[in-house]
């Protein structure tokens, strides 16, 4: 195998080699620094090389290894001869592996020398070393296993002299086994080639061994070596060997030793499986002599005439070919398995045997014989007349034969097969009762026992593909519900409950025929054709059937549960009056209907809670002298696992408990009355029901405690109950031995072990163990040792750890109670009350005063001393397994760990009981005993404190140094770890250091049962000390590395007894789970600590190495915790493809843990570990699901590969998905015994859907056709993950899509577009409906994603335009009458989907789809029992609601996109009238169900209503809620979608008015108290309309609740209800009631934390309704109708201030500066919060109209200081200041409207601080002052601009602004903004004189600097354009002055101005035509001549561009000078 390194062997190494310094090469062994060590660290520093030689060895090539093999051959024998350290056997395996690797590897020169010098060594003398011998014997086996067949010739000597070690080897375990070993190896290297003489010789020598060896480890090797003999020659093919070798196997079946007997086992399979035939037949075997050997024949070859002459003189049999048929073989272990002399243990080997034995046949072979292999179990095991009279033998049996049938071959078996097993197992047994035909008799109980068993297993395998043969199975369940066994009845129900779970569709018919049979038999109860046991037998079926419908509401009916709870309450009113037998069982009957209803859970009993409690009451009354034996019924109050317990409920249970016990203890002594006619039952004595009785008070009075508020039981019960409990697990007279034979095995002298007993009652010994695994008495959870596996194989074996057998029908509950995940079987009813006591017990103590604790411990403790004990062993054992559980049970509670109130043990006589009774414990010989004390003992140190916890480490640490008995030490030992473990690390800090040397010693004692236990206490402590280990750390890790290489420490030991004693303690993963603890306790800091770390790895090398399974798996923790903490130092790719291997070990727990590290792997980087890993490893990951679907590490595996990979490479997802649901496996021919049934399919008939479907494989027909078929596809369970995966990967797709609109994945999964369409169209036509629904939903997601993307070849198409066929097809058989209601929902949104997304606009082209949906409406819009959709009919009444809201939804859908798609107008249009109410109707509902969970409670019981669905509306409420909440939001949009359209009748339905007569009405109503609006046309209304409430909460609740939901779906949500909520809150629908003070406070308060937590997007609509909230407020209203002047504050007020800061808020959150909290997005990179920006400033804008004025001026001062603080920030000069000033302008001149007092001065000061931002911006200190300064001159431009007449013109402000504005239009850099504003302030009037000064003189007097030309073309445009303005008067003189600027411009500047200036002098030439031409006048010559020149510059561009294209061609030229 394979081993993960640190890093490759160094190549440098190759060859042994001096350096040049003197040092050896480190594959040369330094022997003199060996010896000079000291002796303890020479095993480890020879450890330490061999280990580095074994990876040297792995990492040589073939020329390498031939190179070196001389070197390394001399290393190994140096090594082979030490006699110090001698070899161990460690040592010895590394030894092995590097013989091997170096003759597998390289050439074999050395084959022949090796082998002859190994074989000397072996036969040397006396002088020689044991241990050499040992290395040598071993090295010689791994030599011929390596390269055997180059060494034929050797081996007769080899083994010869193997054999003949034997002899010397008699005081030596390890060296026989050893032995042994080595000869299976030759074996198997030199395979058939072995000399026959050699091989029988082997053969005798090793039966012998099995059968004879005193060493269980010598008896495993033997066992081992005669497999390789039977599997590699052919010399034992014969029925006189196989004889033989059965008498010797069956003999070591018989061992105690677990071990032992799996090599039996495995023995004896190799043989029969070699010797199957399916056509067998018994030949006799000729025996051919060899000739006799001359005396000069090889030494080693003697043995022959040993041989020869040990034979039998006698004649022998003549021996015939083995061959034997499945039956024939299987019949050869049945017989033995019978016997009724074979023990338990060897019948446990024995079904070992058989699971070997059909694991290695191999699935075809399994699944053509499965009837064969059944009916032989049934017949020859289950209904073999030995077993029938011993009850425990009886249970045993029946759990062996479900290992095997339901274990190993239901899980071996694919999908079809298992179908077939199915048919099988009903059509040939079960369906043979009644008989009804004489050929085929009657079935007997146990097969059918079997046979039911069976078929619940394979039902539960197959799930929802049992629905192709549901109808025959319920057939035949039904009828055998009748059988007058109660066994039978028991295990039927349980059949049917599986059956209803996987196939709920059978659900309503199989309740309707059990119902109908309870009331015929009850009818007949008092007739001649009475029969009592089938009436309790179809009331169990319908008990289990009723208890299903909770696991599947929507089949549910709620009138069933009302007809069955009126039955069963009329039965017990009735039964009084009838006769006792009679009365009895309807009493009976009643109890168990009840039981299955409240099975349903609490919501349906709280609903009957007052009824039920009156019924228990009458039936559990306080009891009277001579009551009434019904009072039996009490064993069906078994309910109380509801959470309904108030304070007075618990009160009113214990009391009907506390009469039950005061009945029980009013019942005659035990033997008193026996008389058959006074039984109720033939088979139940009075004593048999009073245990049954004081179960069901023991295990209520445990829920009571666990369930109910503390304090609420009262102390009476608890001092009437705890007595009895205690008495009835540690009373040595409180149990009934089972038999004689029981009573006469307890005797001292021959009381072994109390879990040998095997008699089904254990001496009263509780039931909650098996082996060291631990069933919590409360939680019924299993605690698994880490020591127990959990193989099938381990399984059987276990079986046998416990004396008692557990079967259903025990306790007829479970037919109908919840099962826990790891539940067992009921146990029988003796048992299960000392279980329930024990639970009971520890619950209660805890809560207990102290003076109630001490009696009970007295009570116990005078138990332990009773007399009668003392002559029986038996029960006292029993007694101490009990109290040591009980006492594990009450410590825990008292810390906590369990049970719901944590109880206190503190008084010091009570914490000195427990400590007395756990001293005895911890001191006892069964180590359950010890492990359940040491657990107790951490647990009251815990609780008791530091003295108690100081006193008892000092106890238990001078027991252990003055009691040599080991197991004492172990105890004691496993006592400190619990202390320290359960105390934690800082607690037990101050004891750690002595716990530790204490654990040390110990395991380092020789004793294994000592040496073990330390060990595993010593990893305890280390996990749970962490850090505070880490300075024993290293110490510890050397300590470790000394006992695993030490020869003491394993069972290979020399000694016999501690060989055997080791052999099943698997010491060294023991030593494994310290080196794990190790690392964990270093942790990162092992990638510092190099001497630690290559220790550990050295070490978890050899571990992994190893061949025991439990060694191996701690390998795998060992390197799990590596990986996480030290990868750098692990071999990543030698580590993944090691686990790759692991993935097909034989044992399946090695197999899950290495997918349980590759899983982990898989998390941090899945395709890295893909690459990595070898070739295959998907499709064996593929298979491994397929073999156990419900695997969750594979899952995770696929799941995190396609978080990590899915959205970068979608195309091989979905070609991964596509080939699990095409691939299939090749299997063998199945029987043809099936018919085949039609379902109801798809009409397809489109030729090229219907090809897409033949294609596909995977049409329905195709599907039905599959138990035919040699081809089968992967388990549906499969397919299903693989679709759920290609449906997360377009969810993932969508996701990207949403927040990124350059979407890679979304391009690529275009492009396979097709392929998915294929898949989902396959898996809607598949014959499972979850695969459907997938298909339908995946169909939806690629309507929603790409249903509006064009074509990319074809961009006038959609995309999905030519797929409309195959998906139109897909939807037929959703509407079939096969079809689910699930299907159907999905079906009907994809509908929806597939119209809204405008693939087809043309309504007459929608056809069928379209039909879909108005029909669905027609049939769904009045509420009808008999509602339907297509052919789906019969739907339940939650079945309904599913499609109805489905329905709704859809048409919500198409309401929505009608906003968009303009042609769904039309589609929807008509049944708006319709919609609207069925809607709003819809919506109440859920608000109903949502904010009203208790209605049913104030309703009462059905008696009291008779609308079922409200009595009952609290059970479905779970169920209906989730077909709601999908829709809900979806009919809300609708709505306020119509809202959006002011639809007149969406007002009438809001309303509750009719739509006909409301709108007239509401036509007629303009506005509320006479208040007009001229142009906003809102309707304004105080009161709300109807439906206001219900929108409102609903869309409230959904945003202020958290959910799970992924962050990018829950936005996405609350935008959607939040742009609904911003159209509902409109005065006309919402009135005044959102501003009523508690509506409005809330609001405010969710919108305040939606705009600081949510998105941009979230924000910005938050903004939007705090907008319009202000702008329609009331006291705006009222405000535009009351005088400025007079104005009051209104209380009102206060609600416009908190709306205008949540806008404020919203902005502090984007602008930095305006609040102390940092901004959440940079302005700079995000379009999206800019926009928010400028609309929140709008929205601010807008706001501050409605405020009342007498706070306007607080509010204007608050606007312009954001304004002022958005100009100096940095952030926003770029995007937002731009985008501000035009709000700034529209607010500044609306504040300038309104003339108000502080205006002015509120503006002067905006003026003064904006000046100031603007001298910082010109200081240039960051990249955006220039911005800035341009922003301010912008700023304060619009500023004065919008408001001039707020400001002076000899303002100095102003002329301070001036001054800054001339000096900016003269600057490069801001000219042309200050250009601009000068033009602006110009045009409004403010400083012109100032303004035109500068103007004038910046045109006449340019300055030499580049990038004031723009600048001064837009002064001299501003001149132009401001003389017209200028007073007539004044006007000459400018123009005047404007022409001399322009013209000392043009002369400056030159030419290129000369145009623009001749522009600029016409436009001042039209202002004042005659001042011009004065002006031209009056100029001299000069100037003249320049201006002509200027204007005939322009005048010559204007005819150049009238000339324009006159060379081109010519052209007519009108004449337009008609004057001249």
């Amino acid at each position: 195998m394979a081993t993960p390194d640190s890093k490759s062997a160094p190549t440098e190494a190759a060859v042994p080699k001096v350096t040049s310094n003197g040092e050896q090469s480190p594959y040369q062994l330094d022997v003199t620094k060996l010896h000079s060590l000291p002796s303890e660290q020479q095993g480890l520093y020879l450890l330490t090389f061999t280990a580095n030689l074994v990876r040297h060895v792995d990492a040589l090539d073939a020329d390498g290894a031939s190179a070196e093999q001389v070197p390394l051959k001399k290393e190994l024998f140096q090594i082979i001869n030490f006699s110090t350290p001698a070899p161990t056997r460690v040592i010895r395996n590394n030894l092995r592996r590097c013989f091997a690797g170096i003759f597998s590897e390289g050439n074999r020169k050395l084959l022949y020398d090796s082998i002859n010098e190994l074989v000397a060594i072996l036969q040397a003398g006396k002088d020689k070393d044991l241990r050499a011998k040992h290395a040598a014997v071993s090295c010689l086996g791994a030599v011929f296993e390596a390269a055997g067949d180059s060494a034929m010739s050797l081996s007769p000597f080899a083994c010869t002299a193997a054999l003949k070690a034997m002899k010397a080897a008699s005081s030596d375990t390890g060296y026989r086994s050893a032995i042994f070993r080595a000869l299976g190896r030759i074996t198997k290297g030199i395979n058939v080639a072995i000399d026959e003489d050699v091989a029988r010789t082997i053969w005798k020598q090793a039966r012998n061994a099995a059968g004879s060896e005193k060493s269980l480890l010598v008896q495993a090797s033997a066992c081992w070596c005669l497999e390789q003999l039977v599997r590699c020659t052919p010399y034992f093919d014969n029925s006189n060997d196989f004889e033989k070798l059965q008498n010797a196997l069956w003999k070591v079946m018989e061992s105690s030793s677990a071990t032992v007997r799996h090599a039996a086992a495995s023995c004896l399979a190799a043989e029969l499986v070699k010797s199957f035939s399916e056509s067998p037949s018994k030949d006799s075997v000729p025996r051919i002599r060899k000739p006799r050997k001359s005396k000069k024949s090889a030494k080693g070859e003697d043995l022959d005439d040993d041989h020869e002459r040990a034979s039998s003189p006698a004649p022998d049999k003549p021996a015939t070919a083995l061959s034997y048929s499945l039956i024939g073989m299987l019949k050869i272990l049945s017989t033995h398995y019978s016997r009724s002399t074979t023990t338990n243990k060897a019948r446990a080997g024995v079904i070992e045997c058989y699971i070997k034995v059909i694991k290695a046949l191999g699935e075809s072979v399994v699944e053509t014989g499965y009837a064969d292999i059944a009916r032989h179990l049934f017949t020859d095991i289950l209904g073999h007349p030995s077993l029938q009279f011993n009850r425990y033998r009886q249970l045993m049996s029946r759990k062996f034969v479900r290992i095997i049938l339901e274990r190993v071959i239901g899980k071996m078996l694919g999908e079809t097969a298992q179908l077939n097993a199915c048919r099988f197992l009903l059509n040939d047994i079960i369906k043979d009762f009644p008989q009804a035909v004489k050929e085929r008799p009657e079935p007997s109980k146990q097969s059918l026992t079997g046979a039911i068993s069976a078929l619940t297993s394979l039902i539960g395998y197959l799930d929802a593909a049992i629905g192709s043969i549901a109808e025959l199975c319920r057939e035949g369940l039904l009828q055998v519900l009748q059988h007058p066994s109660f066994t039978v009845q028991v295990h039927a129900a349980r059949a049917l409950r599986a059956l209803v779970v996987a196939s709920p569709q059978q659900l309503l018919p199989t309740v309707t025929i059990c119902m109908n049979s309870v009331n015929r038999e009850l009818s007949l109860l008092a007739g001649p054709r009475q029969g009592p046991k089938r009436c309790v037998g179809q009331a169990h079926g319908l008990a289990a059937v009723l208890s299903a419908s909770g696991s599947h509401p929507l089949y549910g009916s709620v009138d069933v549960y009302a007809r069955v709870l009126q039955q069963a309450t009329a039965l017990l009113k009735s039964s009084g009056s009838s006769d006792l037998r009679i009365s009895s069982c309807q009493l009976q009957v009643a109890w168990i209907m009840i039981g299955g209803l409240m099975s349903l859970g609490p919501n349906f009993v709280k609903i009957h809670l007052p009824q039920l409690m009156l019924l228990w009451k009458n039936a559990l009354p306080r009891p009277v002298s001579r009551d009434n034996m019904a009072q039996r019924n009490m064993i069906e109050l078994s309910y109380l696992a509801h959470r309904l317990l108030t304070s007075d409920v618990a009160r009113r249970l214990s009391a009907m408990l506390e009469n039950t016990v005061a009945f029980l203890q009013t019942l005659p002594e035990k033997k008193t009355s026996d008389d058959p006619s006074n039984r109720l039952s033939p088979a139940l004595q009075l004593q048999d029901y009073e245990v049954m009785v004081r179960r069901r008070v023991f295990q209520c009075f445990s829920q009571l405690l666990m369930l109910s508020p503390v304090g609420s039981v009262e102390a009476t019960a608890h001092s009437t109950i705890l007595p009895l409990a205690v008495a009835s697990f540690s009373d040595p007279e409180y149990y009934a031995p089972s038999s004689l034979s029981a009573a006469i095995a307890s005797a001292a002298a021959s009381f072994e072990s109390i879990w040998d007993a095997g008699d089904n009652n254990g001496f009263g010994v509780t039931g909650l163990l098996r082996g060291l695994d631990v069933r919590d008495p409360v939680t019924r959870r299993v605690q698994r040792h880490w020591t127990s596996r959990q193989g099938d194989e381990d399984e059987a074996a276990r079986l046998t750890s416990c004396p008692l057998g557990s079967a259903p029908e025990y306790d007829s509950t479970c037919c109908y109670l919840p099962d826990a995940p790891d539940a067992e079987d009921p146990q029988p009813p003796g048992t299960e009350a000392v279980n329930a006591a024990i639970c009971a017990f520890g619950l209660s103590l805890p809560l207990q005063s102290p003076r109630v604790q001490d009696s009970m411990l007295e009570q116990m403790a005078s138990s332990f001393s009773a007399t009668a004990l003392q002559k029986d062993p038996a029960r006292k054992a029993a007694i101490t397994v009990n109290v040591a559980l009980g006492l594990a049970t009450a410590c825990k509670v008292a810390t906590g760990e369990i049970g719901s109130s944590k109880g206190h043990i503190q008084s010091s006589a009570t914490e000195k009981g427990i400590q007395a009774l756990l001293h005895l414990c911890i001191k006892d010989a069964d180590e359950v005993v010890r492990h359940l004390a040491a657990t107790a003992i951490g647990g009251l140190c815990c609780s008791s404190g530091n003295a108690f916890t100081s006193a008892e480490v000092t106890y238990l640490t001078e027991t252990i140094v003055k009691n040599r008995e080991p197991h004492v030490r172990a105890g004691c030992a496993l006592a400190l770890a619990s202390i320290h473990s359960q105390l934690g690390g800082m607690a037990a800090g101050f004891h750690m250091k002595n716990i530790v040397g204490i654990l040390m010693s110990l395991a380092a004692d020789t004793h294994p049962l000592v040496h073990f236990w330390a060990l595993d206490s010593l990893a305890q402590v280390a996990e749970s000390a962490g850090l505070n280990f880490s300075g024993v750390v290293t110490n510890t890790i050397g300590m470790l590395s000394q006992l695993y290489v030490c020869d003491s420490h394993n069972a290979e030991t020399a000694v016999l007894a501690s060989s055997n004693m080791s052999l099943d303690l698997l010491v060294p993963a023991a030593v494994a789970r310290g080196v794990d603890s190790a690392i964990n306790v270093l942790g990162p800091d092992l990638q510092d600590m190099a001497k630690a770390r290559d220790m550990i790895l050295t070490l978890v090398r050899l571990f992994s190495r190893e061949t025991d399974v439990g060694l191996v798996l701690e390998s795998l923790r060992c390197y799990e915790h590596l990986s996480l903490y030290a990868p750098g130092h692990l071999d990543f790719a030698r580590y993944v493809q090691r686990l790759q291997s692991d993935l097909e070990a034989s044992s399946a727990e090695i197999a899950q843990s290495a997918l349980h590290s590759l899983s982990a792997l898989m998390r941090r980087d899945a395709p890295e570990i893909i690459r990595t890993a070898r070739p295959g490893l998907e499709d064996r990951l593929w298979d491994y699901l397929n073999s156990a679907p419900e695997q969750a590490d594979i899952r995770n595996i696929f799941l995190n590969w396609l978080q990590q990979t899915g959205t970068s490479d979608p195309a091989e997802w979905i070609q991964r998905c596509n080939t699990i649901l095409t691939k299939t496996k090749a299997k063998a021919e199945q029987p043809k015994t099936a018919s085949v049934k039609n379902t109801a399919g798809p009409d397809i008939q489109d030729d090229e859907v219907a090809g897409f479907a033949v294609a596909e494989g995977a049409s329905k027909e195709d599907e039905a056709q599959a138990p035919t078929s040699t081809q089968e596809l992967m388990r549906w369970q499969v397919r299903l993950f693989a679709m759920e995966c290609l449906r997360g990967l377009i969810a993932m797709i969508s996701k990207q899509v949403a927040i990124s609109d350059d979407s890679q994945g979304e391009e690529a999964l275009q492009r396979k577009v097709a392929d998915v369409i294929r898949i989902a169209f396959s898996a809607s036509t598949a014959g499972v409906a979850s695969l459907r629904v997938v298909g339908m939903r995946i169909i939806d997601q690629v309507l929603k994603l790409f249903g509006r993307t064009p074509d990319p070849d074809f961009p006038e198409a959609m995309l999905l335009e030519q797929y409309q066929a195959q998906i139109s097809s897909a939807l037929t058989p959703a509407f079939a009458a096969d079809s689910s209601p699930e299907l159907a929902a999905a079906a009907v949104s994809v509908c929806a989907t597939f119209i809204a997304t405008g693939i087809v606009t043309d309504i007459d082209r929608m056809g069928r789809i379209l039909k879909v949906l108005v029909t669905a409406l027609e049939g769904f819009a009045e509420e009808s029992e008999s509602a339907s959709i297509g052919d789906l009919k019969a739907l339940g009444s939650n079945a309904q609601v599913m499609v109805r809201m489905a329905v709704f939804s859809a048409w919500a859908q198409l309401q929505i996109a009608s906003a968009e798609q303009r042609y769904l107008v039309d589609v929807v249009q008509p049944h708006i009238a319709r919609l609207v109410p069925l809607w709003l109707s819809s919506l109440r509902e859920y608000s109903r169900l949502r904010f009203e969970p208790d209605i049913s409670a104030s309703v009462g019981t059905a008696s009291l209503s008779p609308d079922l669905d409200m009595v009952y509306a609290a059970l479905n409420r779970q169920t209906l809620l989730k077909f709601y909440q999908d829709s809900w939001l979806s009919l809300v949009d609708a709505i306020a979608s119509l809202i959006d359209e002011d639809s007149e009748f969406v007002f009438d339905a809001l309303d509750s008015k009719n739509a006909s007569t409301g709108s007239e009405e509401d036509k007629s109503v303009s506005g509320i108290d006479g208040i007009k609006r001229k142009s906003t046309g809102i309707n304004y209304r105080e009161e709300p309309v109807a439906f206001f409430f219900v929108l409102f909460g609903l869309a409230f609740e959904s945003l202020a609740v958290r959910t799970s939901e992924d962050d990018i779906i829950t936005r996405s949500r609350n935008l959607d209800i939040l742009q609904a909520l911003k159209k509902i809150l409109r005065p006309s629908v919402s009135g005044n009631a959102v501003y009523r003070d508690v509506v409005f406070s809330e609001t405010m308060d969710l919108l305040s934390r939606m705009s600081l937590t949510e998105s941009l997007g979230v924000q910005a609509v938050v903004v939007e309704i705090a907008r319009n909230l202000c702008i329609v407020h009331p006291s705006s209203r009222q405000g535009l109708q009351t005088p400025v002047n007079g104005e009051a504050l209104s209380e009102d007020i206060e609600q416009l201030f908190e709306l205008t800061r949540i806008i404020v808020l919203v902005l502090a959150g984007l602008i930095p500066g305006l609040s102390d909290t940092p901004v959440s997005v940079r302005l700079e990179t995000s379009e999206e919060a800019v926009v928010l920006a400028r609309t929140s400033l709008q929205a601010l804008v807008d706001v501050s109209d409605v405020f009342p004025s007498i706070i306007k001026t607080d509010l204007h001062a608050t606007i312009l200081h954001i304004f002022v603080t958005l100009l100096g920030i940095g952030a926003c000069q770029s995007a937002v200041v731009p985008q501000a000033l035009p709000i700034l302008r529209r607010f500044v001149s609306s504040i300038a409207e309104e003339h108000r007092p502080d205006t002015a001065s509120q503006l002067r000061n905006a003026l003064a601080r904006m000046l100031l931002i603007l001298r910082n911006a010109q200081k240039r200190e960051t990249d955006a002052s220039l911005p800035c300064e341009k922003n301010s001159l912008l700023a304060i431009t619009v500023l004065l601009s919008a408001a001039p007449h707020e400001f002076n013109a000899d303002d100095p402000l102003v002329a301070r602004f001036v001054a800054e504005l001339c000096e900016c239009l003269e600057a490069p850099m801001t000219s042309r903004v200050a250009a601009g504003c000068v033009r602006t302030l110009l045009m409004a009037g403010m400083a012109p004189a100032a303004l035109l000064t500068e103007a004038i003189t910046f045109l006449s007097d340019p300055v030499e600097l580049e990038g004031l030309a723009e600048g001064r073309s837009l002064v001299a445009q501003t001149l132009t354009m401001y003389a017209p303005r200028l007073p007539q008067k004044q006007q000459a003189a400018a123009i005047a002055l404007f022409m001399n600027a322009l013209l000392k411009r043009a002369s400056a500047e030159g030419s290129q101005t000369h145009q623009e200036t001749a522009a600029r002098l016409l436009n001042l030439a039209a202002v004042d035509s005659a001042s011009f031409r004065a002006i031209v006048t009056s100029m001299d010559g000069e100037q003249k001549g320049f201006l002509e020149q200027i204007l005939k510059t322009r005048a010559g561009a204007q005819q150049a561009r009238n000339d324009f294209g006159s060379d081109r061609e010519p052209t007519i030229a009108l004449k337009m000078d008609f004057g001249g």
